[in-house]
């Protein structure tokens, strides 16, 4: 038997067993290419478990398509399917459970376009060079940063994230010195939590998570993150009377670890009430599916702030509309991606993919909270927009999103000096990604 593996924007919790197709041998007929079955392949998966299956031309002219990802996009359901890609199996499995390969680190932008490094992996090879959020980037390669800007955003052409990769980097850094890196691309596992903290704020103890991707533990099993528990045992342990969870810069990543993070934060009175539901096509409406709440620990909030952006997608917008029927949610930054849909990876059901090492990873489910709201595709839309401010540190009350919230926290409103610092940016660090790396956006 088979286990179908939920994602949000995408990884694996199963939920139901299912017997995988049976397919017949692969044609003998040396005339037909084996790129020509694997193509077929992804057609068939895409009639039998995309979400809008019945947008699948009803007649694929297989040999228009140079590629599987030509393949793939020609077939789509646009503009809503800006989502489902194709990968291989080792790098979906990798992604879910942090094993990355790059320079580690990500981007942001000030007003006036400044570039800042807005967070670092600690074991990647940024992190063990010592860099720092809040280091303003000057140069790449040697040239300015201008010199990237292209229509619609940025390209810095920093290459694939194949180790060996060599990008060089000159810092302007807080305290006015400047300095060049060269840094070399190596495999990594990366950590999920950037920061936490207790800021003790009038008579509140007040607990701040920098969160940046629903990744999971390798090893664990029910599928879960020590991080996450690591870091919900601290706040409990320090007895946190409200909770800011940042998550500008998380583009989503495990649903099972994103149910883990609402079971910390629901109430217990409202243990075992429904979470979420998923609805496939309408071939597979038996697999339909729902999860309730099962309370871990003794965190009791009323309500929890959350820091957003542009680049809160998925997994992050999962757990933002979960908990929203149970306790006041309120978002400061900026309006959230807009993913309502998830995924799981289809090779285990078709043999020739599994023979040829390709992962489809379409839409196949939308989700739901428990009031029935699933149209979000605009994303979630900020209470307070504030803008972003990379140049400090994580947890430095100048932040001006982190200070917006501490000033909700105090005062039940945000000031308009404060929202008058929101600007909307060209370019956010989860536009220079498409497929499975949107929803691990780092260089």
């Amino acid at each position: 038997m088979k286990r179908l593996i939920w994602i949000s924007a995408w990884l694996w919790i199963g939920l139901w067993s299912c017997e995988p197709k049976e397919e017949g041998p692969a044609p003998t007929d040396p005339t037909k290419p084996v790129v020509d079955e694997v193509k077929k392949a992804i057609v068939d998966v895409m009639r039998e478990w995309y979400f809008w299956n019945g947008q699948v031309p009803v007649t694929v002219d297989l040999t228009k398509y140079a590629s599987n990802e030509a393949l793939l996009d020609g077939i789509i359901y646009k503009p809503i399917d800006r989502f489902s890609y194709l990968t291989t199996q080792e790098a979906f499995n990798n992604a879910f459970v942090g094993k990355n390969a790059g320079h580690g680190f990500g981007f942001a932008f000030t007003a006036d376009e400044k570039l800042y490094v807005s967070f670092v992996f600690a074991e990647s090879p940024a992190g063990k060079d010592g860099w720092k959020r809040g280091w303003e980037i000057t140069q790449i390669n040697g040239k300015p940063i201008a010199d990237y800007k292209i229509a619609g955003g940025y390209d810095f052409k920093l290459g694939g994230p194949d180790p060996g990769i060599v990008n060089s980097f000159t810092f302007k850094l807080p305290d006015g010195t400047t300095t060049t890196r060269s840094n070399i691309k190596a495999e990594y596992q990366s950590n999920s939590v950037l920061d936490q903290r207790v800021i003790q704020v009038d008579a509140k103890k007040v607990g701040y998570w920098a969160y940046q991707s629903f990744k999971a533990t390798a090893g664990l099993s029910p599928t879960r993150s020590a991080e996450v528990q690591t870091s919900m045992e601290f706040f409990q342990n320090q007895g946190v009377q409200e909770l800011i969870i940042d998550l500008r810069y998380n583009g989503g990543g495990s649903v099972a670890v994103a149910e883990q993070v609402c079971n910390y934060l629901i109430q217990t009175s409202n243990n075992n009430k429904l979470m979420y539901t998923n609805k496939l096509n309408a071939m597979k409406t038996a697999q339909n599916t729902s999860r309730n709440f099962s309370k871990i620990g003794s965190i009791n909030l009323s309500r929890v702030i959350f820091i957003t952006s542009g680049s809160s997608a998925s997994a992050s917008e999962l757990i933002i509309n979960a908990l929203d029927p149970y306790m006041q949610v309120v978002l400061i930054g900026d309006n959230t991606f807009g993913k309502p849909v998830g995924s799981f990876p289809l090779s285990s059901y078709n043999r020739v993919l599994q023979t040829n090492n390709v992962e489809v990873v379409p839409i196949t489910f939308a989700i739901a909270n428990s009031a029935g709201k699933a149209e979000y595709f605009d994303g979630f839309p900020a209470n307070f927009k504030v803008g972003d401010s990379p140049q400090f540190a994580w947890g430095d009350v100048k932040d001006l999103r982190l200070a917006a919230a501490i000033q909700y926290i105090r005062t039940g409103t945000v000031g308009n000096r404060t929202m008058d610092t929101y600007y909307k940016p060209s370019w956010e660090l989860i536009d220079a990604f498409k497929g499975l790396q949107q929803e691990f956006p780092v260089f």
